[in-house]
Formats: C-alpha cells, structure tokens, sequence
C-alpha cells in the first residue's frame, strides 16, 4: 500500500503520522499523481495546529510535482506519463494521490521537479502580490518582511525585477545577508533594533516619507511597524501569520491623514479559474527559466521525517524552500 501523512487530531508536529493509506483510483475529473517532490509551506503548519481548520482526518500539503499515472473519465487537460505540477489542493504529503486535473500544471523542460514543488505556491503567491493584488511599479520603494523566507526570497527578486527599490527585514545576520542576495537593497534586522528602530530606518531610507506598499506574512509581531511605515494612502497587504494572527483592530486607525488600505488576499482568490491558474504559473516559469528569479532548495527531507521539517520551520531554522521527498 502506498504511504502518505495523516493528521487524525491536530496540535504539534507529533501528530504527523506515516501511514498506509489505500491505493488511488481516478474519478471522473480527476488524475492520478505520483510525487516526486513535495513542497513545505506554512500553511501546513497552520493546517496541522488548526489554526486554519479542515475536517478530520486529513493529508496536509498544498503543492507538489510528479507524473502523471493514470486519468479519470473527461480528462483531458493532462495524460499519462506527463510531468506535472500543483499547488493549492490539499493532499500532497502522500506518495501518490489523486488529485482535480484542472489544479494540475504541465511541466516545461527547462523546471526540473524539486524546483516545480519549490515554487508552486511561493512562486505564484509571488507572481499575485506583486502583478495583481498591488501592483509593483518600476520606481515604487516597498517594504518586505520575511524577505529571507520561502516567498520572500522569490518575490524580493521579482520585484526587483519589476524595477523596485526593495526594503526587507529577516532576522539574524545569515538571512540579512541572504536577503542582500536576492533582490534587497537594504534589509533591516527586526531581532537587532525593535518595531520602532525599523519604522525609524525605513522613513530614513525614504527621507522621511514611508514607503506605499508594505508585504508582511509575518502576522502580530509586524502589523504595527507595518502600518507605521506606510506613507499617505500606502497599502499594507497581510497575507500570513507566521509570529500569529493579527489581533482585531479598529478600522479607525487605518483613517486621519494618511488614509491607508488594507487588504487581505489569498492565492484561492487569484488563482480561481483555470486560466488564471495557467497564466500565474506561465508568468513565473518564465522568470525562473530566464534567471531573473533564482530558486533556492536550501532543504530537503524525506516525507516521513516532516515532522521535523515542520519544526525546524516554526523554529526560524529553515531558509529559502524546503521540498519533502516521498
């Protein structure tokens, strides 16, 4: 029997259990997928302490990369033996598993499998911030925290890419430098200098004027420092919760003279359709292939070791993507 990851009651990185699981079979709509390689995200570990909630028991994972085994009834969108790609279905800690053909993404030659499961979700989270939920523009200095993390070290080289002066902040000297490296012109140390001394060094770095796009997946610890370091009618865009949620807040305090927006996006809400879905990873395929975004695989781990993958991640241990392989 194929082997996969079953969370049957949620809390740490304990409950992970390598299980057998039975054998797939597609349904109509559907594909069979052998993995690869699996990608490591968040997510996961929000899914695994319930903080985002699925029904019991569950497969955690949201994005991998493998072959195609077999095709259910009006497939036609892949076929067997096809190298494909996924992000966004729950499912993926498994050997094999079925999965909706429309969520599958066909490989090019030159996006080999560990960099696929590397980059689907941060990649494409990436390629949504930046073109679509606030659009990046050539000239625009923005703010980016985590900016040595998995998504941040993608989208930190896309924007500069774009044209942008890209402020970050990481924690440490090893993933300030790593940030540096990878499409940062300054990255402030958030674990040397509090929440002021980074609002302080970014008005600095602007003359004083804050910058108009803030990226934060870092959640409570950086809301404030956030918002303070937007110039009028900025825009803070929370798209995680990495130190914790953010606490409620009056809608108040985004208003006065600055006049700032908020939004809370997710990738489901830009990659709704199939060809939003093709557009997004043809966007970042193409500044993977062309060398303007570097992907970094700085870890791997066998599937049944995620348990530790998982605690080296919520301990800060892990940079750039980790992928798991089955």
């Amino acid at each position: 029997m194929p082997k996969a990851i079953v969370v049957r009651e949620v809390g740490g990185p304990e409950k992970l259990a390598w299980e057998d699981v039975p054998a797939p079979s597609p349904g109509p709509g559907q594909a069979v997928v052998r993995h690869t390689a699996i990608g490591l995200n968040f997510i996961d570990v929000y899914n695994r302490t319930g903080l985002y909630k699925l029904p019991l028991p569950f497969v955690p994972g949201q994005e991998g990369a493998g072959v195609v085994e077999a095709v259910g009834e009006g497939v036609t969108d892949v076929a067997p033996g096809q190298r494909v790609a996924y992000m966004g279905a729950t499912g993926a800690y498994a050997e094999v598993r079925a999965i909706a053909a429309e969520r599958l993404v066909p490989l090019p030659a030159g996006i080999e499998d560990r960099v696929a499961a590397a980059i689907m979700l941060k990649g494409m989270t990436a390629e949504y911030l930046l073109r679509r939920c606030a659009p990046v523009k050539a000239g625009d200095t923005i703010l980016y925290h985590a900016a040595a993390g998995g998504v941040g070290l993608l989208a930190c080289q896309w924007a500069r890419h774009l044209g942008a002066r890209v402020i970050g902040t990481a924690g440490g000297p090893e993933k300030v430098k790593l940030a540096l490296a990878h499409g940062c012109e300054h990255v402030i140390d958030y674990d040397a200098v509090d929440a002021k001394g980074v609002v302080a060094r970014v008005k600095e770095l602007t003359g004083g004027a804050g910058v108009p796009l803030v990226f934060d997946s870092v959640g409570a610890r950086t809301f404030q420092m956030s918002l303070d370091s937007l110039r009028p009618r900025g825009m803070l865009v929370s798209f995680g919760n990495a130190s914790g949620p953010v606490p409620p807040f009056d809608p108040l305090i985004l208003g006065g003279p600055r006049s700032l927006y908020f939004t809370r996006p997710s990738t489901a809400a830009y990659q709704s359709t199939r060809a939003e879905l093709l557009a997004s990873a043809a966007a970042l395929f193409d500044v993977v292939a062309s060398g303007a975004v570097k992907v970094n695989v700085n870890q791997t781990y066998a599937l049944r070791d995620v348990a530790t993958a998982h605690r080296d991640l919520e301990a800060r241990r892990t940079t750039g993507s980790t992928v798991l392989l089955p």
